[in-house]
This record gives C-alpha cells, structure tokens and sequence, in this order.
C-alpha cells in the first residue's frame, strides 16, 4: 500500500522519515505503516492548532505593551517570542508567515530596548552581541534536523542519534555538528567505531563512513582550538 506521507511534515512524521527503510535502524524502527504515519500527522496537526493559539496570545501581549512598559516584561515577552519561533521550526506546514511575524514583533521589541539603553556603550555592544547571536540562532534553526535536536522534547533518542546523522542530508549535517562539543563528538565516534564493526548487524554505507571521518576531522579542529 502506498503511503500517504505530507507535504510539510512536522516532528513526529519527519522522525518516522529519518527511520523508514533506513538500514542503521534495528528493523522494527524502520518498518512503517499508514496507521503509524495518520497516527504521526494527527499529533502534528494538534501540536499545531495549539501553537496557533499560543502565537495570538503572545501577539495580543506585544501590542498591549504601554510606551513606558517595565523592562522585565518586555525581555520576558522577547524571550517566549524567541521560544515560539524556535517551535515554529519544528512544526507542519510552511510556517514563514509565523515566523515572519515574530521576527517583526522582536524587531519593534528590540528597538524598544535600545532605546532604554540610551547613550551606554556597553549596552550597544551587548545589543549588538545579543542580535547577532539572535540572526545566527534563527539561520540555524532553518535546518529541521537541528530545529528538532534543540527540542526540549526532541524525539530523537539518543541512542538514535548517530544513525540519524550518519544519513541525513548535507546541509542538515553540517549545521547539526556544530551544536556538539568534543566529548559528545567522541562519544558518537566510539559508537561509530562500534557501529562499523562486521558483527554490528548494520550496513554503514559510504555516506555513512564519509560523515564519521567528517565528525574525525571536526574533532580535530575543536582540539586545535
């Protein structure tokens, strides 16, 4: 039976993608049926409409916020607003008007800010900092692998996420590595070195082998500081 897959899918279906018919899975996780694949879809579906909701609220606080609001509320909102675009990410759907939209509401928050700062130097250049950090974060978030890695609730287990980058695709998989440190690229390293054994039961294709001596060469680099 052919399998009804969506055109934009959230978290819950892209996790059963990454799995179907991938041969570093233990074969259970990479079978699939459409009863799994509906099942997926409706949790996505739902953890949309309440995103929807959520989203209303937090624009009907930005345009309650009074021209001489506290400075605590105004991060605090800046900060959910920031949380809800990462969510946005991971959702089904395009979800570019919403995070448009955000991006709006943090750029009016922001200006706000600044000018609280006034003529402080060192508040510009935390300003500055926080924005580029902000501009980077978003970028990075554009990847759905690494939008779902940041989940706080993220499917993907750990002894799932080897496999996971070992076939996912390039750009997926450059912008994953940079969100680990040397040990977590070791410790992914000795399960590659496990993974690659003849007696593992998987079949480590060249892509696969390709991407460990890609987190090797990454490793390297983190020693060398």
């Amino acid at each position: 039976m052919r399998l009804l897959f969506s055109e934009r899918p959230g978290r819950h279906e892209r996790h059963l993608l990454r799995r179907f018919e991938n041969p570093l899975f233990a074969e259970a996780a990479r079978t699939l049926t459409q009863a799994q694949l509906t099942e997926a879809q409706r949790l996505d579906h739902e953890e949309l409409v309440a995103y929807i909701e959520e989203l209303r609220r937090l624009v009907g606080e930005a345009v309650a916020l009074g021209p001489h609001e506290q400075s605590d509320v105004i991060l605090d909102l800046k900060e959910r607003l920031d949380k809800a675009y990462e969510t946005a990410c991971r959702l089904a759907d395009d979800q570019t008007p919403n995070k448009e939209a955000i991006r709006k509401l943090v750029d009016v928050i922001m200006r706000s800010v600044w000018k609280g700062a006034g003529n402080d130097t060192l508040a510009h250049q935390e300003l500055q900092q926080e924005e580029a950090a902000r501009q980077a974060h978003y970028a990075l978030l554009e990847n759905p692998l690494v939008a779902d890695l940041l989940d706080p609730e993220s499917l993907i287990a750990e002894d799932e996420l080897l496999p996971v980058l070992l076939s996912t695709g390039d750009s997926d998989f450059e912008a994953a590595l940079t969100l680990f440190d040397a040990t977590q690229l070791e410790a992914l390293l000795r399960q590659g070195e496990s993974l690659a054994q003849p007696d593992s039961g998987s079949r480590l294709n060249e892509l696969g082998a390709a991407r460990l001596d890609r987190m090797r060469r990454g490793l390297d680099a983190l020693r060398a500081g």
